[in-house]
């Protein structure tokens, strides 16, 4: 199923127009015609059918037939992960926790961070990409890039605060502290790993040190590995 995305259309919507851009796509690549039968998201967890009325590569025009609301999430993952030196390991990180299921990404710039400044632009194309590609209905948020106190002395987080780690202290394993169907909102440093001033601060706000395994991790795998534990033990 080729999927494609407007964020304007809702329930009471019955017919709409696709940009310039993607009409073209959808006509000169696809080799789309009128009839033809296109499936469309809103980000929202709606997905759509609709017909094509008007084939034309510049005001692609469809009906929609029919409609159906995809399941709500019964749990809310935020994952506050720290951008990486590196640009495209950041993006494989978006890509892929697209694909599993997360429904909220913060980027926060650390103490150690290598990387201070972030294209959102980019970022949201690289999400909307996996989405359609996944066939998901639901859209991940992806905040301003914030830095880690802000992040933590603003955000109103509900369910489990949890911070991933490298020091040598107690720590709980990210399994033993998951609760099924609870929101969770997940920390995840720069290459450096948190300064010990930030993982005080966390602590100090009510943040619980977790472990994601006995191997020392990078941040996007850190970050993935986090992800797919939360969705794969709420699958269960």
């Amino acid at each position: 199923m080729q999927l494609f995305y407007n964020p304007d259309i809702n329930e009471q919507t019955e017919s709409f127009t696709f940009d310039k851009e993607e009409s073209k796509h959808i006509i000169k690549v696809l080799r789309k015609k009128d009839g033809d039968i296109l499936f469309v998201t809103n980000g929202l967890g709606y997905l759509f059918e609709c017909e094509i009325t008007l084939a034309s590569d510049n005001k692609c025009i469809v009906q929609i037939n029919s409609f159906e609301k995809k399941e709500t999430p019964k749990f809310h993952l935020h994952l506050a992960v720290a951008p990486t030196k590196m640009n495209d390991r950041f993006e494989w990180f978006l890509e892929k926790a697209t694909e599993i299921g997360i429904q909220e990404i913060t980027p926060i710039i650390c103490d150690r961070s290598e990387r201070k400044v972030i294209n959102k632009e980019r970022f949201d194309k690289i999400i909307l990409s996996a989405l359609k590609q996944c066939n998901e209905s639901y859209l991940p948020k992806l905040n301003d890039a914030v830095t880690f106190k802000e992040f933590i002395s603003k955000q109103q987080n509900k369910g489990l605060q949890l911070i991933a780690h490298c020091e040598e202290t107690n720590k709980k394993t990210l399994k033993s502290v998951l609760k099924a169907n609870e929101d969770i909102t997940l920390l995840i440093g720069p290459e450096g790993d948190f300064s010990t001033k930030e993982i005080t601060l966390a602590l100090e706000n009510n943040y619980t040190p977790v472990s994601l395994g006995n191997t020392r991790l990078r941040t996007e795998t850190a970050a993935v590995v986090a992800c797919h534990s939360v969705v794969f033990f709420n699958e269960i």
